[in-house]
């Protein structure tokens, strides 16, 4: 049976991954060892979503294993590598502000877990589409040096090319801060790249700008619309770091970022690197969201600026997705952030109902 391998697997895009693709036919492999709680806490665990893919998906089997671990990594692939169609690389420490806390860990998982996989997927499945999710982080903070000017609610670029379609993969990842996540984000890109070039494996880069949607398990220092949503409804406090509050992501709804996988899949190209994200179809800055979940939800958000700004942090950030779309004219996005932020606080006000 074709076969998906996912790590990360009980995360917000590794289960949309194991979702569509058990929805494509495939078998599902989902490894995860529920590090997420180890970074941000018990509240950010991804227990829960292991065990309802568990339950609703017939042709999915979990493994609670580390991507460190090269020797049950090599059991793994040993087993399934022969009917690998794809392996879809999710799990990673995601925060930049962790990561400067314990640099090696943050290392070993987002680089040397990344060779691991990229090794051995070589060795077992070389004709398997091998799909890392990376990060914008790879530019560092040269976003930062495209011009801004100050609107009411939000920074905008002064050029309007960049304001009408965003930054594109021709962006230096040189001569800039990164942070500590960034640098071994940037060096499993590297790596992902290089397996494609030097040994003609179909492997693709998405650098992703923030990722979202209602299976989120957000916190303070990961997850921007996710833990906002949760403080609005849930009437906790929340703190802006820098900018004014009016610091631009573009977000994209994980189900148009997975199905930017499937097209991948199935028509696969060697050493591929794409911006991805929400581009001109779906951004917002910190204070056009606070507004729109108020409204949203009815409910007013206790929020206080901080005037300091995170090391490497962006001021202004859209992903140019048309490298994509040109590659894959059939793909698109679906969600923009309206509809996508009435989908999150539906399902927060409902789960906070249950509890």
């Amino acid at each position: 049976m074709k076969t998906i391998l996912v790590s990360g697997s009980s995360g917000l895009v590794g289960s949309a991954t194991a979702r569509k693709f058990h929805q494509l036919g495939y078998q599902i492999v989902g490894l995860d060892n529920d590090m997420r709680s180890f970074y941000f806490g018990d509240a950010s665990s991804t227990k829960q979503t292991r065990e309802v893919l568990i339950q609703e998906l017939s042709n999915y089997m979990h493994v609670d294993a580390d991507i460190r671990d090269q020797q049950t990594l090599e059991q793994i692939f040993s087993e399934y590598g022969q009917y690998l169609k794809a392996v879809v690389h999710c799990a990673a420490q995601p925060s930049h502000d962790w990561a400067a806390r314990d640099p090696h860990l943050d290392f070993e998982v987002n680089a040397v877990g990344t060779l691991n996989l990229l090794e051995l997927t070589r060795r077992f499945a070389k004709e398997a589409s091998f799909i890392f999710m990376s990060t914008n982080k790879v530019y560092g903070d040269s976003p930062n040096q495209i011009p801004l000017y100050e609107g009411e609610l939000r920074w905008n670029p002064i050029n309007v090319h960049t304001r009408d379609f965003g930054i594109d993969e021709s962006m230096s990842i040189d001569a800039s801060t990164h942070s500590l996540f960034g640098v071994s984000k940037t060096s499993a890109d590297l790596l992902v790249q290089e397996y494609g070039r030097y040994f003609g494996m179909n492997t693709v880069s998405f650098r992703g700008g923030c990722l979202t949607g209602p299976s989120h398990a957000g916190a303070e220092l990961h997850g921007f619309l996710s833990y906002l949503v949760k403080c609005t409804v849930g009437s906790k406090p929340y703190r802006i770091f820098g900018y004014l509050g009016k610091q631009v992501r573009d977000n994209i709804h994980s189900e148009d970022l997975v199905e930017a996988f499937a097209s991948y899949v199935e028509s696969p190209l060697p050493a591929r690197v794409y911006n991805i994200g929400g581009g001109q179809f779906s951004n917002v800055s910190v204070l056009e969201a606070i507004e729109l979940i108020e409204a949203i939800s009815g409910t007013k958000l206790k929020w206080s600026l901080d005037s300091e700004h995170r090391v490497g942090d962006h001021k202004w950030y859209v992903s140019d997705i048309s490298r994509f779309m040109q590659d894959y004219p059939g793909w698109g996005i679906t969600r923009n952030i309206p509809s996508i932020l009435e989908e999150m606080v539906r399902i927060e006000i409902e789960t906070d109902a249950e509890s």
